[in-house]
């Protein structure tokens, strides 16, 4: 009994140890966006404050929120939607023919930095005048987004027996309409994590709006460096836009929580 106890003790330390050092920053930017300047600077920290919603109508009043709200939805539905429709057959190719090499170098381009694309991204749209356009910006985040499809969905669609798409062309179904009546249907779980982790990627992508766009096609983390200035930092303002920015991503993979836990640990295959 005491032996139980104690190991119940040793897994809640434990449990502890691993969420407090994720939630703490969290916490920290939550209870900031509420703060006044002065209670934010302040050391010791103050713990006991009088909560304000100065800090978000600044963000909503004196940015174009709304805006730029707009424009990161436009451009990560736009980036998921223009992936899917091209990583879906290529990952299903992956998977099916032992494409490892593509794999890989789909892979080896996800893991490039981002800014080393950002010089011949700049030069292209430039000359093409797509600067400032959400056709240039799409297409960028289409680096991120389209990397991180092809390689979830390739493991994924390994593990659906290939056995389901025979049985439907011995029917007399063809490859593509096998594809699409059997196996994608199999495998929502996958498609719905691969959407979430590449539209929070692009939804929270800073550097790609920060050079390629201007006024009319900036995204929401532009939302927090305008907040930056040389003089001082607002940081209350910083810290709402932050929660602001977070809370739809937040949202998003609470929603498909279950959808994500089953498609990264690959559990899709049904009888």
């Amino acid at each position: 009994m005491r032996a139980a106890l104690i190991r119940k003790i040793l897994f809640f330390l434990v449990i502890l140890a691993i969420v407090v050092p994720v939630l703490f920053p969290f916490l920290w930017m939550l209870t900031s966006s509420f703060k006044t300047q002065v209670d934010i600077v302040a050391w010791p920290p103050r713990l006991v404050f009088s909560p304000t919603l100065q800090n978000y109508e600044r963000v909503f009043r004196e940015q174009n929120f709304l805006k730029y709200f707009t424009n990161s939805s436009i451009i990560g539905i736009s980036a998921v939607s223009l992936s899917l429709l091209m990583g879906l057959p290529a990952a299903y190719s992956i998977a099916r023919y032992k494409q490892k090499r593509l794999s890989m170098f789909i892979l080896i381009a996800r893991l490039m930095p981002g800014i080393s694309f950002l010089m011949p991204w700049y030069i292209i749209f430039s000359r093409l005048k797509l600067m400032d356009s959400y056709i240039a910006l799409i297409l960028s985040h289409m680096l991120i987004t389209l990397p991180i499809i092809v390689w979830i969905m390739s493991s994924y669609f390994e593990t659906i027996p290939i056995e389901m798409e025979e049985s439907a062309m011995v029917d007399g179904a063809t490859r593509q309409r096998a594809f699409l009546s059997v196996v994608l249907p199999i495998a929502g779980p996958g498609i719905v994590t691969s959407v979430t982790l590449a539209f929070i990627f692009s939804w929270n992508n800073f550097m790609f709006s920060q050079v390629l766009s201007m006024e009319r096609t900036r995204t929401l983390p532009i939302a927090i460096y305008n907040f930056v200035s040389y003089a001082e930092v607002d940081w209350g303002a910083v810290m709402a836009a932050a929660v602001a920015i977070m809370a739809p991503a937040i949202i998003l993979t609470m929603i498909f929580q279950k959808y994500v836990v089953k498609g990264l640990t690959m559990g899709a295959v049904k009888g």
